[in-house]
């Protein structure tokens, strides 16, 4: 009984989740209150305070299932590869994730560039954690001879972050049609010729 209790509310709170970060990237955080999450997610208001006891705490917690979910995945691309074989499954992992999370990925875009929220460090604390994954690899790329020896390895890893970010919003929202190989290709393309510099 119990699990199918616990199946239930995690099934509710992803629900809400899923609701929230639709909301949020349509309107932003402001603009979104629990009723619209309420209504959205299918479920009465008192579920969402049930679950997450105010809008801000929901965003939060939302924040960390996206971003753990991102990281989780960037390990298990790179999980017993060498290091130029990671960095290309680092950047199809990103791509995938993205294509399948699109509507996290605009809020996370969006929520970076803001200092003044509440949940700022805890978005920078768990940046940080997926970068530390893309670092671990770049590390290895360097000390295998790989990458340059000279490379920045925090710089070149928050930029590749970064760029696969944005370049899978781009490619989402201008050229949907454009398959992610191709993308994937290219965005390596420019990450090759970045650390031959």
């Amino acid at each position: 009984m119990a699990d199918g209790r616990s199946r239930r509310r995690e099934d509710t709170r992803q629900r809400l989740f899923v609701a929230a970060v639709e909301l949020i990237a349509e309107q932003g955080f402001s603009a979104t209150t629990v009723d619209d999450i309420a209504a959205r997610a299918g479920v009465a208001k008192g579920t969402v305070y049930y679950n997450f006891e105010s809008k801000t705490v929901l965003f939060e917690e939302l924040l960390r299932h996206g971003i753990g979910l991102l990281t989780a995945e960037f390990r298990a691309a790179v999980a017993g590869l060498p290091p130029r074989e990671a960095l290309a499954a680092l950047v199809r992992a990103e791509l995938e994730y993205i294509r399948r999370y699109r509507a996290f990925a605009q809020l996370l875009l969006s929520e970076m560039w803001r200092t003044n929220r509440e949940w700022q460090q805890t978005l920078r604390l768990l940046r940080g954690e997926a970068i530390e994954v893309i670092a671990e690899t770049v590390r290895a790329g360097v000390a295998s001879g790989d990458l340059p020896a000279d490379l920045d390895v925090r710089m070149a890893s928050s930029a590749l972050f970064g760029v696969g970010l944005v370049v899978a919003v781009d490619w989402l929202v201008f050229q949907p049609e454009r398959p992610i190989e191709e993308v994937q290709e290219a965005l390596l393309g420019i990450v090759r010729r970045v650390a031959q510099t």
